[in-house]
């Protein structure tokens, strides 16, 4: 079954476009990642599917309930954490998780039983009669995965989670969400960690100018990039010896040759052959991969300089 179902998704805000036709299927107990610069369209993609903003054009679906027509349906199947702390400040933090599931038709005794399960789950239970703006900012973002939690959602949707967190905390929150989305949950996470997405995604749609750049697997996007092997010699290089002709691409700096390939391995040992047939002593070899981040800057960029259009025209 799909969990979300997007289809030339379109909102404006005046004459700017936030969204421009985005199109994505996220399928049920997959955990999926939406990543962008700054003013891509995450927020405005999260705050349509949970009623939030109303859509321009287009159609957006969870679990088959249209998000305006089926309001209520799509909203009770979600669980969100937004970025802000858009708390209760006067009630202790367990009296919000209540209230919360309470909004979403849980009665009491079970919302009672759900928020103490909440807020033992990401371990802050002993805060509970704490109201939220004396709890400190790591308990805070912890508070709001709760929040999330305390409807068991079908689809827990995070918004910068571990936005400003230590690192503890950050692996804290990580192994949490994992562990409900391995019990069937499905998560839409959007982030500007990459090792987040490469670490946690089955998926991830890359959006950039409210358009879809790129949807694929962590490990599809990683298989894109270029291994590079730095060979140093005894005696520096001044050019690139001329047996070396493979598929690769070869250039010499600082008297030491770099090659970049798709296969470090096969090319090293391609490399190294040709070295020793030329008498040329090899004292050290460094090999290097491309990182998700520079792949995910290289697109985004790649799909500014397209997209973009001269002064004046249209």
């Amino acid at each position: 079954m799909t969990a979300i179902e997007t289809r030339d998704l379109r909102k404006s805000y005046g004459n700017l476009q936030a969204l421009k036709g985005v199109s994505l299927e996220v399928e049920e107990g997959e955990f999926f990642g939406l990543l962008g610069p700054n003013g891509a369209g995450k927020t405005t993609f999260i705050s349509i599917l949970v009623g939030l903003v109303r859509k321009t054009g287009g159609e957006a679906r969870v679990f088959g309930h249209d998000v305006e027509d089926d309001y209520r349906e799509a909203r009770d199947a979600i669980g969100l954490a937004p970025q802000e702390f858009n708390v209760d400040r006067f009630f202790p933090i367990r009296e919000v998780l209540v209230h919360k599931a309470g909004y979403h038709g849980v009665p009491k005794d079970v919302a009672e039983e759900r928020a103490d399960e909440a807020l033992r789950t990401v371990g802050i239970y002993d805060k509970r009669d704490t109201r939220f703006h004396w709890l400190s900012g790591g308990m805070k973002r912890r508070f709001m995965l709760a929040r999330a939690m305390v409807t068991d959602p079908d689809l827990l949707i995070l918004d910068e989670p571990t936005a400003g967190v230590d690192v503890q905390l950050r692996h804290d929150l990580w192994n949490i969400i994992t562990r409900m989305n391995e019990e069937g949950t499905t998560v839409l996470l959007t982030t500007h960690y990459i090792e987040e997405a490469e670490r946690l995604c089955d998926r991830v749609a890359i959006l950039d100018e409210g358009e879809v750049v790129e949807v694929s697997s962590p490990d599809e996007l990683m298989g894109r990039g270029k291994d590079t092997v730095r060979v140093s010699l005894a005696e520096p290089l001044d050019a690139v010896p001329a047996s070396l002709d493979g598929d690769y691409e070869t250039r010499v700096e600082d008297g030491e040759l770099v090659v970049e390939t798709r296969n470090a391995g096969g090319t090293l040992a391609e490399v190294m052959r040709a070295l020793d047939d030329e008498g040329r002593e090899v004292v050290d070899v460094e090999m290097s991969r491309t990182s998700l981040e520079e792949i995910f800057v290289d697109m985004t960029r790649n799909h500014d300089d397209v997209t973009r259009t001269p002064e004046g025209e249209t």
